[in-house]
Order: C-alpha cells, then sequence, then structure tokens
C-alpha cells in the first residue's frame, strides 16, 4: 500500500491541502494546534470513513465553512495497491433542511464510481496511533469494541456491511422488547429478530475469535520483546454470549485462564445463542433491551495474569498499547498481502529512549510512514536524515529543511 497524493478542501483547519507523498518516511513538524494531526486523521478517515478524534462527522468540516447554508469537505486519495493505481474520494456534504437546520450527508467514490461505505472500507489501509489510544486499555468496554470493529473492517471483507445489520437488528429487536416490557403482546415477534441477530451475531463473534487470535500471535511476541523477555502478554476475549460451553458444575473461569475458541463452528454458535435468547426472554422483555450478543463484548489485555486496565503501571499500559498497534501492522499485512499506511502523532513524546528506538526498530523501508512531532529531537539523526520533512504552520504544510537543522 502507497499513498502518493493526498488533496484535501476544507478539512479541520486544512482548508486546502495539495500534496505529494515520497517513499520514504515524513516527520511533519510544528507547534502545537497547527494542523499536523489533522492530516493524519485525514488519512486514517480514508481508511476507516470515521474520526479518531470524535464520533461526529460534521466537527471535521472546517469552522469556517461550516456556517455557510451548503458546506463540502473533500477528501482525495491517489494510492497504489499492488501493481494497480486507485483514487478514492470522500465527501460529506452539510446541506439545508428544515427551517434553519442542517443535515450531512456522505458520499465515498473508489475510481470516481459511488460506493456505499460498507462496501469499500479495507480498500485503503491505515493504522494509527495517537497518546489517547491508551482508552483502548483503560477506557470502558465501548473503546475496545471500537477499536476491534475498526481494525476488522479494514481486514475483514463484509464485516463492516455484517456489523451495521446487526446494529439494524438489534435496533428493531430492542424497540419490541421495550414495547412488550410496556404492553405485553404476542412473544412470537421475536422469531424473525431473533434469527436475524444470530445469524448476523454468530459471525460477528466468529471473526473476533479469529482476529483475537492472530492478533495475540503478533503482540505476544512484540511485548516479549519490547519488555526483554521479562513479561507475557495475552489478549482475553470476553463475549457477552460465550459458545464454548462451560464444564458442569463449574461457576466462572479466572480472568487469567486461557481460554480457546478456535474449533468452534459457525453453526455451533449460532445454535447455541438463538437457544439462549429463548431461554433469557422473559429477562429481557422486563429490562426492555437484549442482553447478551457481540455489542457488549469486551476484549482484556492481561499481563504475568493480571489485568493491565486495573494493575498495570503507566508504562505497562504504554508498552501494551505500542505491542498493540505494532500487532496490527503485522496482522494487516498478513490477511491482505499490503503493509497498511503508518501513522504515528507525538509518539515518540510519550516514550522513553529506550520505546523510541525499539518503535524505529519495527518501522521498515517497505513501509510508508508519518510522524507528527514538535521536537525532531526526539528522533535519532540518522532517522532524520533519511525521512523527508514537513513543516506545518496555520493550517499549511511546506517541505524541506530548515537552515542550519537536521
Amino acid at each position: 500500500m502507497y499513498l502518493k497524493h493526498l488533496s484535501l478542501t476544507n478539512f479541520r483547519s486544512l482548508s486546502r491541502l495539495d500534496v505529494e507523498f515520497p517513499r520514504r518516511a515524513v516527520l511533519l513538524v510544528g507547534s502545537n494546534a497547527q494542523g499536523k494531526t489533522s492530516v493524519l486523521e485525514a488519512i486514517y478517515f480514508l481508511a476507516a470513513f470515521t474520526s479518531f478524534q470524535t464520533h461526529v462527522d460534521r466537527q471535521i468540516v472546517n469552522f469556517h465553512e461550516a456556517k455557510n447554508p451548503l458546506a463540502v469537505t473533500r477528501l482525495v486519495a491517489d494510492y497504489q495497491r499492488g501493481k494497480t493505481k486507485h483514487r478514492l474520494e470522500a465527501r460529506l456534504i452539510l446541506e439545508p433542511t428544515g427551517v434553519n437546520g442542517q443535515r450531512l450527508r456522505k458520499e465515498v467514490l473508489l475510481n470516481g464510481v459511488k460506493k456505499h461505505v460498507s462496501d469499500i472500507m479495507g480498500h485503503f489501509n491505515a493504522v494509527i496511533f495517537v497518546p489517547q489510544m491508551s482508552q483502548i486499555i483503560e477506557g470502558g468496554p465501548d473503546d475496545r469494541r471500537r477499536y476491534l470493529n475498526l481494525a476488522l473492517a479494514q481486514t475483514v471483507p463484509a464485516y463492516a456491511r455484517v456489523l451495521s445489520e446487526y446494529n439494524q437488528a438489534l435496533m428493531q429487536r430492542n424497540a419490541l422488547l421495550k414495547a412488550l416490557s410496556e404492553r405485553p403482546g404476542d412473544a412470537n415477534q421475536f422469531q424473525v429478530w431473533d434469527e436475524t441477530l444470530v445469524r448476523l451475531g454468530a459471525q460477528i463473534i466468529l471473526w473476533r475469535i479469529q482476529a483475537i487470535r492472530e492478533i495475540e500471535r503478533f503482540a505476544s511476541r512484540i511485548h516479549h520483546d519490547l519488555t526483554r523477555g521479562n513479561e507475557v502478554l495475552r489478549l482475553a476475549y470476553e463475549p457477552a454470549y460465550d459458545p464454548l460451553p462451560k464444564p458442569r458444575m463449574q461457576l466462572g473461569l479466572k480472568l487469567d485462564t486461557p481460554i480457546d475458541r478456535s474449533s468452534l463452528e459457525l453453526d455451533e454458535i449460532q445454535i447455541g445463542f438463538l437457544a439462549h435468547l429463548k431461554n433469557i426472554r422473559s429477562e429481557e422483555i422486563a429490562r426492555g433491551v437484549t442482553t447478551i450478543g457481540p455489542h457488549r463484548d469486551d476484549l482484556r489485555f492481561i499481563i504475568n495474569k493480571a489485568d493491565v486496565s486495573d494493575y498495570g503501571s503507566r508504562g505497562q499500559m504504554r508498552t501494551t498499547l505500542l505491542a498493540l498497534k505494532l500487532a496490527e501492522v503485522e496482522w494487516m499485512k498478513e490477511r491482505t498481502g499490503e503493509w497498511p499506511v503508518l501513522l504515528f502523532d507525538e509518539v515518540m513524546a510519550e516514550l522513553d529512549v529506550h520505546r523510541r528506538a525499539d518503535l524505529l526498530k519495527y518501522v521498515n523501508k517497505e513501509q510508508q510512514v508519518l510522524f507528527t512531532t514538535t521536537d525532531m529531537g526526539s528522533f535519532a539523526p540518522e532517522f532524520i536524515e533519511e525521512a523527508e520533512i514537513w513543516h506545518v504552520r496555520s493550517g499549511v504544510v511546506t517541505s524541506g529543511r530548515i537552515k542550519g537543522k537536521t
């Protein structure tokens, strides 16, 4: 995967950007709040069609442009996947609606042809690492599910579409549960929604089982290297509906107990999921909400049998996150056959000297990588010498080295 050209219009503070990308590493240098992170955000948006900064797309529309009755943000990337060149374009259109209202419409085009977002996810791949991603480790289950969904949507064909359909079925089923909790009715109405939820949800569970096992293989090795062999990292998938039968008379398993679900088949998950939904139907009607399914899954990170989010030090959390993101890169390459574009936002400022060297060791010349920094002193001189230097100031990007500096 090689990003060759990026054009932005009215994206965040970047009212206009038009740049060609080299095959070597790029350092985006500048003070805070100048637009460095926005460049990375735009590139990642073309991979995930969502922002890592906000869940509200309209917030990435340029503030001044958004004041107009009709505002358009446009992102265009020319890139090469394998030996084939492609153009990907995303448009965020704020258009008038009602009385003094606006609605956001999103359009996506691949090679000039309009596509649905879920059908185009994974065509351009990028992995991003920003300090606030520590929420993956120390935040709530929502943060970890979002991480899983974004990684899988880029890497597993059809994941984004199936997840979207699952969420729609979940919404319909929850509406039915709420209605029956307020006024008793015919429980047979659940059949179609239960079957739909199970068909889609079981597939998501299976994909997550496979992906977490594969990512763990890379993450454990990388984490072992980063900690000089002193720690063992394990990823523990906690599905809200666990398709793996528990041994009789066993109330539960400790979090540090490895669980192997790799032998499970799709139909096995579907049969058990459907049966469990029927068994807890009266409870769910009383609560008015679907209580099991991939929308309530979690992922935990275990170091030497201890949960990192509960017992890990700040340094352990940073190392775990670094291992996870580097593992994501290798997993994506193994799955797709292409290196994703690597995006690192002020990462060096969060790492000590040894971890900085470790990170650069994992960045090879086959990978396209962009770093943002306020201080080039955080990078080794030999790395800076081989990198392309771009300076960002007030939303304007200029290339070249400042005279007298390296």
